[in-house]
């Protein structure tokens, strides 16, 4: 939930309507309630949603649209770091990230009558670097800016009107990079060359990641990029041309 409170807190700001899926029920009642009070306005809506659930996840997008009146901003932004249930991992991961892609798009392709958008996928400095320790979790990382990319093509070839950008942020302060080591499988003995990884790129605040997601929603010129955000900045990826 770290992560995605510091998303909406950036959105507020900016004063749009935030629906916040999550599968922990206490901590999104909890944190709805707390963005309530300090923003003063009742524009959020939390919802329960396992994205490995087709099921929630259309129903949550029918919710949000009928309580708000359509969709313009898509975040996809759960994840998880478990070498040992590495088909758990492709499926939020990856499957995860597809499922909301395509569910929003039915929903902005404005060659089915939408009005466009913007969608903002979470993916990780593992998406573009090797890092040996979680193979599992740097595929899954890979993937959606291969799927990112692609999607922005896809769209921008067939007038969809929806920009599709990826974020890829090194370590962050969130619960995914707490007790590493337990999350790494038969990959634990490699500790050692990730703590150097971590010592290497430090760890980044989630308000400078937030920063980071506003700027790709908000350039207009940004479509099919992958942005890395470090603890001392920020760059955008390049990559071959064919």
């Amino acid at each position: 939930m770290e992560t995605l409170h510091s998303h909406s807190v950036v959105l507020c700001k900016s004063r749009v309507w935030v629906a916040m899926l999550d599968i922990n029920k206490a901590a999104g009642e909890n944190l709805k309630e707390e963005m309530d009070k300090q923003y003063d306005w009742d524009k959020t809506v939390f919802l329960v949603c396992d994205v490995e659930s087709d099921e929630q996840f259309k129903a949550a997008f029918q919710k949000a649209t009928d309580t708000f009146g359509g969709i313009d901003i898509l975040c996809n932004n759960a994840g998880i770091l478990n070498e040992a249930e590495w088909e758990k991992t492709i499926s939020v991961n990856l499957m995860g990230v597809i499922r909301g892609t395509y569910l929003a798009m039915e929903q902005m392709n404005k060659q089915s009558g939408g009005q466009g958008g913007v969608i903002i996928n979470t993916s990780s400095l593992a998406g573009l670097q090797t890092f040996p320790s979680f193979p599992v979790y740097t595929a899954t990382k890979h993937a959606v800016v291969g799927f990112t990319r692609a999607m922005a093509a896809a769209s921008v070839l067939s007038g969809y009107g929806v920009r599709l950008n990826a974020l890829c942020p090194a370590f962050v302060h969130t619960n995914l990079t707490s007790d590493i080591q337990s999350k790494l499988g038969q990959f634990s003995h490699l500790m050692d060359g990730t703590q150097q990884l971590v010592d290497k790129y430090g760890i980044t605040s989630v308000s400078q990641v937030a920063e980071c997601l506003l700027e790709l929603l908000t350039d207009e010129t940004k479509n099919g990029e992958a942005l890395m955000v470090f603890k001392t900045g920020k760059t955008y990826a390049t990559f071959p041309s064919i």
